[in-house]
């Protein structure tokens, strides 16, 4: 059975491995360092193996120090004064430690006051790299924090956009079918009921779309075609729909509820200032391995009202679609032929990293 080691667990490993590797290897070089000074075998392994204990447990406390208090602005004068000061605490240490042993041995004594300067160099240099090299790894472990909590913040942001967009698209909607219904009670109740029953699974179908950000556009479609279903009660014959998509399309992905507010306002600027029969068209096509779908409606200059823009529906979802993926090209409007086209293509690597 594979054993799973969470990476924080296989870096600290790997850390005091290396860690207690490395005075491994200084104290084996020690030793022959002492030794070819004329000093006998087991007083170098003791002199070594108290002096690398010491020194390692002086780099530990420096290590673990980093953790709760990692200097700012003063930090290089703090590496400076951090590694003298323990440095001398740690040469202090030392002399009193080998002197309770050896302090009947004269050569050795001698020999050991004759070295204090290059220990207390060798000591000062290790316990600098350590201070160094810990202020370091937590300096960037911080800024990895910061960043992840930054990214955090941004995507929650995000998220609390998007959500606002597409909940400030449906009361809207709301209202008039409400109107609708109302207006129907008195003198096709049957009618009114058949409306309500729609209103309703379209909302619980929101609702379940709330959840996830992501739908296949075959689901989509069967969800705007309620949608559909519900504005033809209001609008009756004038209200006519084609649609035309690819085989290949139907399993492509898109932002839920993308497509609801591009439909509704083709309907708002193509029926609201006529009183005859309009079709609205919707065609998708898979483009060089973008989903793209097209909204058209008739659109008369010189009687509909919205001659600038593009109303709120579509204004929000460019909005929407930049805060998913960064770009302002995929939302296009195009008016030709008294005709008004939206075209929005999105792109498909990002589903598997939103669903």
């Amino acid at each position: 059975m594979a054993l799973n080691i969470s990476p924080n667990r296989k870096v600290t490993f790997i850390f005091f491995t290396s860690f207690i590797a490395w005075f491994g290897i200084w104290s084996v070089l020690q030793i022959k360092v002492l030794q070819d000074f004329g000093i006998a075998t087991s007083r170098a392994i003791t002199d070594a193996v108290i002096s690398n204990l010491l020194l390692e447990a002086v780099c530990l406390l420096v290590i673990n120090n980093m953790r709760y208090y990692l200097p700012k602005k003063e930090k290089y004068w703090y590496v400076f004064i951090i590694s003298i000061a323990l440095s001398s605490l740690w040469l202090l240490v030392l002399r009193v430690s080998l002197w309770a042993i050896f302090k009947n041995d004269t050569a050795y004594m001698y020999s050991l006051s004759q070295t204090s300067i290059i220990r207390y160099a060798i000591a000062f240099l290790l316990i600098g790299c350590c201070t160094v090299l810990s202020l370091l790894w937590y300096t960037q472990k911080d800024q990895q924090a910061d960043t992840e909590r930054k990214q955090d913040m941004e995507r929650l942001a995000k998220e609390a956009e998007l959500n606002k967009l597409r909940q400030q698209l449906q009361p809207h909607f709301l209202f008039n079918s409400l109107n609708s219904i109302s207006a129907l009670t008195g003198s096709q109740p049957e009618k009114a009921r058949h409306m309500i029953q729609q209103l309703s699974d379209f909302l619980r179908g929101t609702l379940k779309k709330e959840e996830q950000q992501w739908t296949s556009f075959e689901e989509e479609l069967q969800y705007l075609q309620l949608y559909l279903d519900i504005e033809k009660v209001r609008f009756g014959y004038r209200l006519q729909t084609q649609i035309e998509t690819e085989e290949a399309t139907l399993q492509m992905h898109l932002p839920s509820m993308l497509l609801q507010p591009l439909v509704e306002n083709a309907i708002k600027f193509g029926l609201y200032d006529t009183i005859g029969e309009v079709t609205i068209f919707i065609k998708a096509k898979n483009v060089n391995g973008l989903l793209e779908v097209s909204v058209q409606n008739p659109y008369d200059e010189t009687t509909s009202m919205p001659v600038k823009g593009t109303g709120f529906g579509v204004s929000s979802i460019r909005r929407r679609l930049f805060l998913l993926f960064s770009r302002h090209d995929l939302l296009q409007i195009k008016k030709e032929a008294q005709q008004f086209i939206t075209i929005i293509s999105i792109p498909q690597q990002h589903e598997s990293n939103n669903n």
